[in-house]
């Protein structure tokens, strides 16, 4: 499965209309949110919550005339929050389980095969047939969306973002490519002062793009800030259009980000065929979390801009593209371990440099802990197709569409992303 997205171009009344698109779905995903709350009692699914989609559109007309998959399809996002709230509840996670709350700013919409058409003969529009008044847009980008069969097309998505509206276009196809092996195995641990050390020895610079465009940052947002005193006046058009100002900038930088780790693990993967890193995820209590570790005030900001977890998305998607092994690794103890013989040398976190006091091996800190990762994920090698560990990659995720049609793996004609 991978997305393809394209810019829009059209009139300023198809832009509006679109808003509305999307404001129609989130009245029907938080309408359908109030009809599970209100029947709790009952034995509510998401084939009810899809049934009462055509009781919203008899009662409401404005919800009448968007698309009936469309509809679905909210419904279906409701049900993906509340499925997820179940599955936490039986697995008895501590802490908050994620109870289903009530959208207050959705950004996108999504269409299933129908109420959506492309044009055969520019083959750069599409057109949505439903009755919401959309009509027929320009799509730019430099992939070929008739490259692929309109069959293998599941998802359509309009997607609201600071610089404009997109198109995303999820298709169900095999990514599976051939590659050439290189014979190469290599271990990788990410850090703050360098964005990933490797066994090799190699050290690849953190290029910090938040930091980089903070002074700029701090400056949009102080002259957002200056258009709106709260209880003075209401927001006027000069304050709306400093916070899109405000708004592309963080755009830019998320980009950057996507843009720098997508093509840092394209590299690492057409580099290697067995590639080793540490697991990271939010539902086991020992494994190293990112939610938990930017909670820490004086590297929140740090750690939030490295961008480990997309680094990791693409690692793994690209590993499954091109036919290569990757194995998360347990994180427990590779940053204290020696990697020569062993021992298990404790050290602060500002001691950078691993010194073993029993055979006396001095290395990088960091490069030692990817020596540790490489050879502890050479011992499951011959479980990895099983993910001994627990750990689901997040290419299989996405590998078929889940109820909500989202997909961690995302390919596009140019970075895009968060």
């Amino acid at each position: 499965m991978i997305v393809l997205e394209y810019k829009l171009k059209g009139k300023e009344y198809q832009y509006h209309a679109i808003g509305e698109v999307i404001h129609t779905s989130q009245f029907i995903r938080n309408k359908a949110l109030r009809y599970w709350i209100d029947h709790k009692g009952e034995k509510v699914s998401q084939y009810t919550l899809n049934k009462y989609c055509a009781v919203l559109a008899k009662e409401f007309p404005f919800a009448a005339k968007l698309n009936s998959m469309a509809r679905q399809s909210s419904a279906e996002r409701t049900w993906s929050s509340i499925s997820k709230f179940y599955d936490n509840c039986k697995k008895q996670i501590k802490g908050k389980k994620g109870y289903p709350k009530f959208k207050k700013n959705s950004r996108s919409v999504e269409y299933k095969t129908s109420g959506w058409k492309l044009d055969p003969k520019t083959k750069k529009h599409i057109t949505f047939t439903d009755k919401k008044n959309i009509g027929r847009l320009k799509l730019v980008g430099s992939r070929d969306i008739y490259f692929y069969n309109p069959k293998d097309i599941k998802r359509v998505r309009l997607v609201r973002k600071a610089d404009g509206y997109y198109c995303q276009f999820c298709v169900s196809v095999d990514v599976k490519i051939d590659s050439p092996l290189t014979k190469n195995m290599i271990g990788l641990d990410v850090g703050l002062n360098y964005f990933y050390s490797d066994s090799e020895g190699n050290q690849v610079e953190n290029p910090r793009f938040y930091r980089k465009a903070e002074k700029q940052l701090n400056r949009a947002n102080r002259k957002k800030s200056k258009k709106y005193v709260l209880g003075r006046k209401p927001q006027s058009n000069n304050y709306h259009k400093a916070r899109k100002r405000y708004a592309r900038l963080h755009l830019k930088v998320s980009r950057q980000r996507e843009e720098f780790a997508k093509r840092l693990a394209y590299c690492v993967i057409k580099s290697n065929d067995f590639v080793a890193y540490v697991r990271r995820r939010r539902c086991r209590r020992l494994d190293l979390s990112v939610r938990n570790m930017v909670k820490n005030r004086r590297l929140a900001k740090s750690i939030s801009d490295a961008g480990w977890t997309i680094f990791r998305y693409w690692l793994e998607y690209f590993g499954i593209k091109y036919g290569k092994v990757t194995v998360a690794v347990p994180p427990q103890y590779t940053s204290q371990d020696c990697s020569n013989c062993g021992a298990r040398i404790k050290k602060s976190l500002s001691s950078r440099t691993h010194k073993c006091t029993k055979c006396g091996f001095v290395e990088d800190r960091d490069i030692n802990a990817a020596k540790i990762i490489l050879k502890r994920a050479l011992r499951t090698v011959g479980h990895t197709g099983t993910y001994a560990w627990g750990d689901l990659p997040s290419w299989a995720i996405a590998y078929g569409l889940s109820s909500n049609g989202e997909s961690i793996n995302q390919e596009s004609h140019a970075a895009y992303r968060r």
